[in-house]
């Protein structure tokens, strides 16, 4: 909602503006997760989100107790398995 309403203030852990980070992080955590639901190039999905997570954990969140940065972490998990398992075999991928 930020994205759209214009409200473009978000962190900027790497030093690019508020702005795209903010728009990156929206691709990852909107658009690629529905790639990977539907199974349509799915390792390169998990990619971006593997990223964002990475950066929630170890980032934004790092000095945080592991109790505040561990749904990251699993997040983290899930998304590097998808990425070197791949997709199903009812995804687009494999039709």
């Amino acid at each position: 909602m930020k994205l759209i309403s214009g409200n473009t203030e978000f962190a900027d852990p790497f030093g690019i503006g508020q702005a795209p980070s903010l728009f990156l992080a929206v691709v990852a955590e909107f658009i690629c997760p529905i790639l990977i639901i539907i199974g349509f190039k799915t390792r390169w999905a998990a990619i971006p989100t593997a990223i964002t997570m990475a950066v929630a954990a170890f980032i934004a969140h790092g000095g945080d107790p592991f109790g505040r940065k561990e749904l990251a972490l699993l997040y983290l998990t899930v998304f590097v398995v998808i990425m070197l398992l791949g997709p199903g075999k009812y995804s687009v991928d494999k039709r």
